[in-house]
């Protein structure tokens, strides 16, 4: 997930050296606890992800510290957890970042939400050899450096746009079987426009319009009739709830019938609140987290269970992301039975078949991890069907 986000370049402020590799002394650890570090956006453009991811974070601190914690060679320790709103901006998350590293010298970062705010981190996490998991930063580059090598202590717990956009493709193709396809693309960050670069590259029929939209405009009513016109059979629009909600919202109110499908930037009961349960059928959208398949999985709907016991509602799925970015981090720690931090980010390189509430998890060279993707229906505002893209 990427954002348009405000503040001015950090990286001159932290320097651009990015170390070459994880080798060597990292940030330790005291005797009894853990120290993580949260860099999230609490705050901001982007605050209803990162607080789903708060709590995510924090249920996943609390069933880990009520086990007596992390087991580090033998030894148990408690997460202390340090957590800090970058109010969704990219001054603010370098700075947040700085701090957590070098001064709370945490073993380890949860966040930032959004790519942005994570690529502002990078240079100084880099220097202090501190490893960072992102529950949801999905553009392509974000774990590359511009040379295309790896980014030593980035790692995030979702899939890529270029794989969300062409699973949605996939699918539109093979199950919803739309030969006439328009797309409106949310063109205020890199998600959107990565998403539907994804897309068109693997769609194989016929586009019949491509049109923009940008965060926060509300009237959608001239594009969706000329969609109409058209006769499409689906529409695509990669975007957030914010606007997708209004869209499906006029797009009903207008007469058009046809599927919208989107990205798990809808993957939020927000959505529904805005677009009107009446109007929320036929509407698809990709997700790491389906409820109808963790509802048959031990450990997601363990999970399920005890989010809604602890929060009174149902889990998103960017708390899922976050629960299990704590998760492996705890893995890649007992691991390598050491919280030196250092260590943990050669422990996260090596993650392999890690048993996640997103699935299944094994990072990649790039730092991304492998897992299977979902699409969840929409019928009346509530999840009918769920579909799983191969």
């Amino acid at each position: 997930m990427n954002v348009v986000i405000t503040g001015m370049a950090v990286f001159m402020l932290a320097g651009c050296t990015v170390a070459k590799s994880s080798s060597g002394d990292g940030t330790k650890q005291d005797k009894d606890s853990v120290k993580i570090g949260v860099n999230m956006e609490l705050s901001g453009a982007a605050a209803g992800y990162g607080n789903a991811q708060k709590q995510g974070i924090q249920l996943a601190v609390s069933e880990i510290n009520k086990k007596g914690g992390i087991d580090v060679n033998g030894r148990k320790k408690k997460i202390k957890l340090i957590m800090r709103d970058n109010k969704t901006a990219i001054s603010t998350s370098a700075s947040v970042a700085a701090q957590l590293a070098t001064k709370e010298k945490v073993a380890a970062i949860v966040g930032p939400a959004t790519t942005n705010a994570g690529t502002a981190e990078i240079p100084n996490i880099t220097k202090a050899k501190v490893p960072s998991v992102s529950p949801s930063a999905t553009d392509p580059n974000y774990t590359l450096q511009k040379n295309g090598k790896v980014q030593p202590f980035v790692f995030r717990a979702c899939y890529q746009n270029n794989f969300q956009g062409g699973s949605a493709a996939k699918f539109v193709m093979n199950n919803i079987k739309a030969k006439r396809v328009a797309v409106y693309t949310d063109n205020s960050s890199d998600y959107g426009n990565g998403l539907a670069k994804a897309f068109k590259k693997t769609y194989k029929g016929k586009i019949v319009d491509s049109q923009t939209f940008s965060e926060g405009d509300k009237d959608f009513n001239a594009v969706l009739t000329s969609f109409k016109a058209k006769k499409v059979d689906a529409i695509y629009v990669p975007g957030y709830y914010t606007e997708v909600g209004l869209i499906i919202k006029q797009a009903r109110q207008i007469g058009i019938k046809a599927p919208i499908v989107g990205s798990d930037g809808m993957a939020d009961p927000k959505l529904v609140q805005i677009a009107g349960a009446k109007n929320a059928s036929k509407i698809y959208y990709t997700t790491p987290f389906s409820t109808q398949v963790a509802a048959k999985d031990p450990t997601a709907s363990k999970f399920m269970r005890d989010f809604k016991n602890r929060y009174h509602e149902e889990a998103p799925t960017f708390s899922a992301l976050a629960y299990d970015a704590v998760y492996m981090i705890k893995e890649a720690i007992e691991n390598e039975k050491s919280d030196d931090s250092a260590k943990i980010t050669k422990g996260l390189e090596q993650i392999k078949d890690f048993t996640g509430v997103t699935g299944k998890i094994t990072v990649d060279k790039d730092h991304n991890p492998e897992k299977p993707i979902a699409v969840e229906e929409l019928i009346n505002g509530k999840v009918g069907k769920t579909f799983k893209i191969e």
